[in-house]
C-alpha cells in the first residue's frame, strides 16, 4: 500500500488563486495535502470542493491545515511551547501512518534559526512516543541544511543585510537536529545532484520545503520530488513550489 503527500505552502492563505491551486494539486493526484500559512479556512473549503477531496481542515489563522481525497481517523493542532506555529498531527483512517505537518519561523539571520531550533526540539519532545513507529515530517522549515548552497547574491537586499549583521554567517542548526534526531532527509536520500530548489515559485534558488522519515524507514521513501512544471500555473498559485513523496505504508506499524 502506498501513500502519496503533497507539502504546499500556498502564500497568505491562497485567497484569489484558488483555480491555480486546485489544477496543481489535482494534477499531482495527492492523497493528502498539508498546507503551510492556510490561514482562511474558507480557501480550504473552496479547495476541497475544486479538488473533489471531502476531507479537510483548518483554522483561522493557524498556518497549518489540511485536504484529504481519503477519510482522517485522527487530526489535532499541537502547540510547542515557544513556537510562532502550531504542528499539525494526521492520522489517515485504516493505516498506522502519523503525519506532522510543520510551518517554522521565517527569515535568516542567527535569531531566527534559534527560535527554529527551539520549535524543532519542542515537536520533536511532543512526539517521542511516536519514535518507534512509521511517521513523517513534512513542511515549510525555512532555512538550509548543512551543505546545502546558498546563493546570497540572489537573495533579496533586506535578507543579505539580516545576515550580515547577524554574523554573516546563516546558521543551520536546525535541519541538523532533525538529522541527529535520527531523521532521513526524503528528498536528498532519493537525489543527490539535483538541489531541490522550491523557492521563490518564479526564480528556484533556495530549499525550504522538506520531507523527512526515521532512517530505519527511508526504504519506504518511492518518490520524493519538486513540482516546477507547468511554470506559469505554480508561479500563480504561489510562491512555493509543492513538494510530493510518494511512501510504502506496508506493515508500517
Amino acid at each position: 500500500m502506498t501513500l502519496k503527500l503533497l507539502s504546499y505552502n500556498i502564500r497568505f492563505g491562497g485567497g484569489g488563486r484558488e483555480q491555480a491551486l486546485a489544477e496543481t494539486i489535482v494534477a499531482a493526484a495527492p492523497d493528502v495535502v498539508v498546507f503551510q500559512e492556510a490561514i482562511d479556512p474558507r480557501v480550504i473549503e473552496r479547495l476541497s470542493a475544486a479538488t473533489k477531496f471531502p476531507y479537510w481542515a483548518a483554522r483561522r489563522s493557524h498556518s497549518i491545515g489540511f485536504l484529504s481525497r481519503q477519510e482522517i481517523e485522527y487530526y489535532e493542532w499541537h502547540y510547542p511551547a515557544g513556537s510562532k506555529h502550531s504542528f499539525l498531527e494526521i492520522v489517515p483512517a485504516g493505516g498506522k501512518t502519523r503525519i506532522f505537518g510543520l510551518h517554522l519561523s521565517a527569515r535568516f539571520s542567527k535569531w531566527d534559526e534559534r527560535r527554529r531550533t527551539r520549535e524543532i526540539r519542542s515537536l520533536l519532545d511532543g512526539i517521542k512516543r511516536h519514535q518507534d513507529g512509521f511517521h513523517v515530517l513534512l513542511g515549510d522549515f525555512n532555512t538550509l541544511a548543512p551543505g546545502e548552497v546558498l546563493e546570497l547574491d540572489r537573495l533579496p537586499a533586506w535578507i543579505r543585510g539580516l545576515i550580515w549583521i547577524s554574523g554573516r554567517k546563516l546558521q543551520r542548526e536546525s535541519i541538523q537536529l532533525v538529522l541527529d534526531a535520527g531523521y532521513g532527509d526524503g528528498f536528498r536520500t532519493l537525489h543527490t545532484d539535483d538541489r531541490g530548489y522550491t523557492f521563490p515559485t518564479w526564480d528556484p534558488h533556495v530549499r525550504l520545503d522538506y520531507v523527512f522519515v526515521p532512517k530505519v524507514f527511508v526504504q519506504r521513501l518511492i518518490k520524493c520530488e519538486v513540482i516546477r512544471e507547468p511554470n506559469e500555473r505554480i508561479r500563480a498559485a504561489s510562491d512555493h513550489c509543492p513538494l510530493v513523496v510518494e511512501l510504502n505504508t506496508d506493515d508500517a506499524g
